[in-house]
């Protein structure tokens, strides 16, 4: 059944809600969510610190300690279009609260292990797979709900405050884990973790959803998938952000492999401070966003950032002093909010309601494996050469990546409504 009701242009905000980039924030169903969600990020940030970290406990391979991050974000490959396909075909809210509490049974068993001592650098990345299998099955859902939860015109914001809220866990979450595994050990921080996400499930058990759309049968799986396919052959602006994308995360994913790496000298507590320079840069980057979206158009905005990030990514290879990390990893922070806000922003506005789910799970699989690919890629490059040899190839590659801006400019459209 057709949303019929009022369809309304994402970019027809008004000025005050456009200037403001917490809008959102004034309306009760979003906030609820938001502040479920800052919690419940906090916490997986926490158990991604307590990940790299432990490995670089267990083992100095470069290889394994890029897999980490290659574990975290290959189920990606596995299953991320049928689990758009089942966000299109179920309720979403169902589904939700089976992944979130799938994740808190693996966050759990992984600190339970690590606590008692018996997690070997096999254990670790199968526990981490497993953990990403539930997170892969999530995300589709997850980011079609955001226009449920916001209203239309102050979607833009929306999108810039979920991944804001993304990074202040970022900017908090690494140092209160990196205190924590100091303190403890890096299975209490897991145990968090799987606290953390039982905020996100009361507000999806209270949360009384408004269906737009009848739900398909669940025996049309791959049919969905199908028509999901078609659709990607037939939109430009679809193609276009998968090709972006992809460009992007496999090249920018060389930072997020070889961090573990820099930071090692600094310790659990300083691995944390840089990844915390990295969030805080990206809550300022959510913040400043209206103004640079008043400043220049969409796609002059990411390639100034992607730029920006490949110097910062250069410069990684050189720097060793912790201040001077901490300074070039906020700067990161800030041009990394601005590409991701940009291209999550355009792929929920690619694609009419019905085919949310589906069209975001390409774009998840485009993003989220070309990071995974990227990480081991990255990794395997600074095991046979250098660490600065894949960071200088990784800057190298975001800067040849520019030339495909003219082939296929980015747009925002509008929310548009499903045929009825």
């Amino acid at each position: 059944m057709a949303d019929t009701e009022n369809p309304v242009s994402v970019v027809a905000a008004s000025q005050e809600d456009y200037l403001s980039a917490f809008a959102p924030l004034r309306e009760p169903l979003y906030r609820n969510l938001w502040a479920a969600a800052v919690i419940s990020y906090t916490g997986t940030w926490m158990h991604n610190l307590g990940t790299a970290w432990l490995m670089t406990s267990l083992t100095t391979s470069p290889m394994l300690v890029g897999l980490v991050q290659a574990a975290i974000s290959l189920p990606v490959f596995l299953v991320v279009l049928p689990a758009g396909a089942l966000a299109d075909m179920m309720d979403r809210r169902r589904l939700l609260l089976v992944t979130q509490a799938w994740m808190v049974v693996m966050a759990a068993i992984l600190g339970i292990l690590t606590i008692y001592g018996v997690v070997t650098p096999g254990i670790l990345l199968l526990l981490t797979f497993l953990l990403g299998l539930g997170a892969v099955m999530n995300d589709p859902a997850w980011q079609a709900i955001i226009p449920e939860v916001a209203s239309h015109q102050r979607l833009p914001q929306a999108v810039a405050l979920n991944s804001a809220g993304f990074n202040i866990a970022r900017a908090v979450g690494p140092a209160i884990g990196g205190l924590i595994i100091a303190a403890t050990s890096s299975g209490v921080a897991f145990l968090l973790n799987a606290a953390s996400f039982f905020g996100v499930i009361l507000f999806l058990h209270r949360w009384k959803r408004v269906h737009h759309d009848i739900p398909l049968p669940l025996n049309s799986i791959m049919g969905s998938m199908k028509a999901g396919f078609e659709h990607l052959r037939q939109s430009p602006p679809v193609q276009s952000v998968l090709v972006r994308s992809g460009l992007f995360s496999v090249f920018a994913s060389g930072m997020w492999a070889m961090l573990p790496l820099i930071a090692r000298p600094h310790g659990s507590i300083g691995f944390g401070f840089l990844l915390g320079s990295f969030g805080f840069g990206a809550l300022l980057g959510a913040g400043l966003l209206p103004l640079f979206r008043r400043m220049a158009s969409l796609n002059a905005l990411v390639s100034t950032a992607t730029v920006v990030f490949a110097a910062v990514t250069a410069a990684l290879a050189y720097l060793q002093a912790f201040a001077a990390l901490c300074a070039t990893l906020l700067v990161g922070g800030l041009a990394w909010i601005v590409i991701l806000a940009s291209l999550n922003l355009s792929a929920q506005t690619m694609s009419p309601t019905r085919l949310r789910a589906r069209s975001l799970s390409m774009y998840l699989l485009v993003l989220q494996g070309g990071l995974a690919a990227g990480s081991a890629l990255w990794g395997a490059v600074a095991e046979n050469s250098s660490m600065m040899t894949a960071l200088l190839a990784a800057a190298t590659g975001l800067m040849l990546g520019l030339m495909a801006v003219r082939r296929h400019p980015l747009r925002v459209g509008a929310i548009i409504s499903s045929a009825a």
